[in-house]
């Protein structure tokens, strides 16, 4: 698990390898391109994962994944927020994956 001084630098970051789909959790699945392309949990791997804490305030925690699909062919973030943030059915469907790193 890598870290980062800023959500921001982060994103940056990821977005320069590759990874430039936003993906947002609906139900038991990805959604990105605004709901063109649904990907399931066995059509794609988290690559890398980035925590980032609150110092001072919970609500500003968040963790980033930075997830690929070889049978999409897409490359994307996915940021689930923490505290009174959290989006429980993200937090279930992450807990699901198994994080494997490319090698």
């Amino acid at each position: 698990m890598d870290t980062m001084d800023t959500l921001s630098e982060i994103i940056e970051k990821l977005r320069k390898e590759g990874y430039t789909d936003d993906l947002n959790v609906q139900q038991n699945r990805l959604e990105c391109k605004n709901g063109a392309f649904q990907i399931f949990h066995d059509e794609f791997v988290i690559d890398k994962v980035y925590r980032f804490e609150g110092e001072s305030d919970p609500g500003d925690e968040a963790t980033v994944y930075a997830i690929s699909s070889s049978k999409h062919q897409i490359k994307g973030i996915l940021v689930n927020g923490a505290g009174i943030y959290t989006d429980d059915l993200t937090d279930e469907m992450l807990e699901t994956l198994q994080i494997k790193r490319k090698k």
